[in-house]
């Protein structure tokens, strides 16, 4: 059984809860205007700009805020299969990548269940079963990937606030939002603005009006994810900051937002010279932050205890 957490953000006043659930609003609103009219613009330039940085934030903000759960042998197992997974995307194997993905579950739910029998193998068979379909419907399995990566942060948000109104925003940008754009809300407003190939959400399992729904849900919630890992936690988690630099020294203060710059900048300048190509390494790198969320997800579900949030 995991220790219990440390509280790791300060209380907070009524005034500064508040401010994190404001601030979330009104970026969400900005960011349906701009997926509903510009879905692919918002997509590529949230990329470009964000796309890097909050690779280096998430990866801070996870590593301090969950320390004991990625540590030791447990975290040196997720970085090999990780760097595994990553090596499949630069060569172009996806189907290798599944079932890496699926063995770093694996490895994850045995460290968390491990002396709960019963759940383990319910979690094994659900796995496989899960795996199955994965490598029966690649495109599909990908597809669910890339969006169920964006929704992740209310998990996050949700373990670290007690306010009522951060997790009530959180799941109005997270689920009900996208829910009403993919059900047709917004149809009249949904502008498609340029080839849907430039888009992670790009399937060719939907076209026509849903092919468009995705596209701007894609780019809603890629927009707001940034805004949870690049301004929200950052600014109002600090504590979580401070145990990473506690692990990682030569990453202290400005050094972890100069790193993120610095990718930014040459992955800008691989997209300008092949778009493409950049993508791809952009997916190789991300794999590290994107894989290594679900085993902390599941450390949140099944082992750490009630009421040790902060």
């Amino acid at each position: 059984m995991l220790p219990p957490m440390t509280a790791t953000a300060p209380a907070l006043t009524r005034t500064a809860v508040n401010l994190p659930a404001l601030g979330m609003a009104a970026a969400a609103t900005v960011a349906l205007a701009a997926a509903l009219r510009a879905p692919l613009a918002a997509t590529v330039a949230g990329f470009v700009v964000f796309g890097a940085l909050h690779n280096v934030l998430e990866l801070r903000y996870v590593l301090g805020r969950f320390a004991q759960v990625l540590t030791g042998r447990f975290l040196g197992v997720l970085v090999g299969l990780v760097t595994i997974i990553a090596l499949c995307r630069l060569l172009a194997l996806p189907r290798t990548e599944i079932l890496v993905g699926y063995a770093l579950l694996a490895a994850a739910s045995l460290w968390c269940l491990k002396h709960r029998p019963l759940l383990l193998a319910a979690a094994i068979v659900l796995l496989a079963v899960a795996a199955a379909g994965s490598l029966a419907w690649p495109a599909h399995h990908f597809v669910v990937f890339t969006h169920l990566h964006n929704i992740v942060p209310l998990f996050f948000v949700w373990e670290w606030s007690r306010s009522p109104a951060v997790r009530a925003v959180c799941v109005g940008w997270v689920l009900v939002i996208p829910a009403a754009l993919l059900a047709g809300a917004a149809d009249s407003l949904i502008r498609v603005d340029g080839p849907v190939k430039f888009s992670p959400a790009a399937t060719p399992l939907l076209d026509g009006q849903m092919a468009a729904r995705l596209l701007a849900v894609f780019a809603f919630l890629q927009t707001m994810h940034y805004v949870v890992w690049v301004w929200l936690l950052p600014r109002y988690a600090p504590s979580a900051t401070r145990r990473f630099e506690e692990r990682v020294p030569a990453l202290t203060g400005w050094r972890a937002w100069a790193l993120g710059a610095i990718a930014a900048c040459a992955l800008a300048l691989i997209l300008l010279a092949d778009y493409s190509t950049g993508r791809g390494v952009y997916a190789s790198l991300a794999t590290y932050h994107a894989y290594l969320e679900f085993p902390v997800l599941l450390a949140l579900v099944f082992t750490l205890r009630k009421g040790q949030q902060s």
